[in-house]
């Protein structure tokens, strides 16, 4: 049976949009032309693109778990990957593309010197590059001075790029404000690219990883009620983009460590500090889980090894007290971790292929809403209080999906971007995407990283 999400697409692509050739001589979407030529005129997005520039939130940084959670939460309870993402990040292309034909948006000054109160040639650039895209309205584009309507366009622009709303254009800022269009159209195309891979059932009650963003959001009835910061995993470990159903939420787990990270990380440890096992309440299991001391253990060199590291529940496990099962052919997870201060970090690209949650215990208690009965969060808590490892299967799945989308449009028309910490977007192939749209028909893009299991974090 096809999914709700094949038959989205299926609508949104009923009318195949034609291709124009960019400024690089690259396939782009283009709107279809309709009714007689008319003479060029100022860019006019889809209503539901660009909507008038809305009251900013504030900063999301925050000192504890919770605050970080509510604050993300403030900031939107629209989900980013719903049954019309694809349509919208189509629609955003067409703006794009549009723009893209009439020049795209002025550059700045790499020491260009943008705070409030100041003014100045670069000041008057700064106005005209955000109104293009319309962080600033139309109405505030005259002028050279840095005042509060322009403070308030920058942090509009910094919350769409995932920049902290500072209203002050810093060296991360600016390095955002000169990426050209033919950048962001690339990123928008390969999202949509990445979409049309995708198998998802969507239900009432689902979870999404927008690796790129570095967020989880719990979604009902097309409402976001839960946002947490993750950290995802490093450049040289990255985190698969999957489908999968959370199965079970597991209380103070026990972490089996991957083979591969056995013969890396914990072999060069052990040849460092033979206690080092010990010290991290780990192990060494043999073929029927008997413990094998570690001293009879020749730990040189890059060897096989016929045992298991299993490492005991507790605060030091690095999946911390809390896993997330969701069954899948990376073996990777959400979980806790024993090191929580790099939730704070704006940069959380640190794990060994798993998803760690900020405040994790409140995600699994959204999990359990619908049973089994009786855990909520004193339950939860005084579970993981009792230092026993204690699995909650759930009675019904939840579907999950972890997305790579650096660029993606939520419902109200803002059109958000995050930067290709992997570089999948460079595997873009225009020339398919632009086949696959036009015939209305679906394509199993090629992977933007091996098909291979991704070892589970190890921290």
């Amino acid at each position: 049976m096809r999914n709700i999400f094949i038959s989205g697409l299926l609508l949104s692509l009923s009318a195949a949009p034609a291709f124009a050739q960019g400024v690089a001589g690259q396939p782009t979407l283009m709107s279809p032309q309709v009714g007689p030529a008319k003479p060029p005129a100022a860019a006019k997005p889809p209503a539901a693109v660009k909507p008038p520039v809305a009251a900013v939130k504030p900063s999301i940084n925050a000192a504890t778990p919770e605050a970080r959670s509510a604050a993300e939460l403030a900031l939107s309870s629209d989900p980013v990957f719903d049954e019309d993402t694809f349509k919208r990040i189509k629609d955003a292309l067409f703006y794009y593309s549009d723009l893209q034909v009439r020049g795209g948006w002025p550059t700045l000054p790499p020491d260009a010197k943008l705070a409030p109160g100041t003014s100045g040639a670069d000041v008057a650039t700064l106005r005209q590059r955000l109104v293009i895209t319309d962080d600033l309205p139309a109405k505030d584009a005259a002028g050279d001075t840095y005042d509060t309507a322009v403070a308030e366009g920058v942090k509009r622009f910094q919350l769409r790029h995932g920049l902290d709303a500072t209203g002050t254009v810093g060296a991360q800022t600016l390095k955002a404000l000169n990426v050209p269009v033919g950048e962001r159209i690339k990123q928008l195309e390969a999202s949509l690219d990445r979409l049309l891979g995708m198998d998802f059932q969507f239900a009432e009650r689902y979870v999404v990883v927008n690796i790129p963003a570095a967020f989880v959001e719990a979604v009902k009835n097309g409402k976001v009620e839960r946002r947490y910061r993750v950290i995802v995993g490093k450049i040289d470990k990255p985190s698969p983009s999957l489908t999968a159903f959370i199965t079970s939420v597991n209380l103070n787990p026990t972490w089996t460590v991957p083979l591969s990270i056995t013969k890396t990380e914990i072999a060069a440890h052990m040849r460092k500090d033979p206690t080092y096992l010990e010290r991290m309440h780990m192990r060494l299991l043999g073929a029927h889980d008997e413990e094998v001391n570690p001293a009879s253990v020749d730990w040189s060199g890059d060897r096989s090894y016929n045992f298991t590291v299993r490492q005991d529940a507790g605060t030091w496990n690095a999946l911390g007290n809390l896993k997330i099962d969701m069954p899948n052919p990376y073996s990777v997870y959400m979980h806790d971790t024993d090191t929580r201060k790099l939730f704070a970090d704006d940069y959380r690209f640190d794990s060994h292929g798993c998803t760690r949650v900020d405040n994790v215990r409140d995600l699994a208690v959204w999990i359990l809403q619908d049973g089994p009965p009786n855990w909520d969060r004193a339950a939860i808590d005084a579970g993981i209080a009792a230092g026993q490892t204690h699995i909650i299967n759930l009675p019904h799945k939840i579907p999950v999906a972890w997305v790579y989308l650096t660029g993606w449009v939520q419902r109200d028309g803002t059109v958000e971007f995050r930067d290709d910490v992997y570089k999948h977007d460079d595997s873009l192939d225009r020339n398919a995407l632009a086949q696959a749209v036009n015939d209305g028909g679906f394509v199993q893009p090629a992977p933007t990283a091996p098909l291979k299991r991704v070892s589970i974090d190890t921290r």
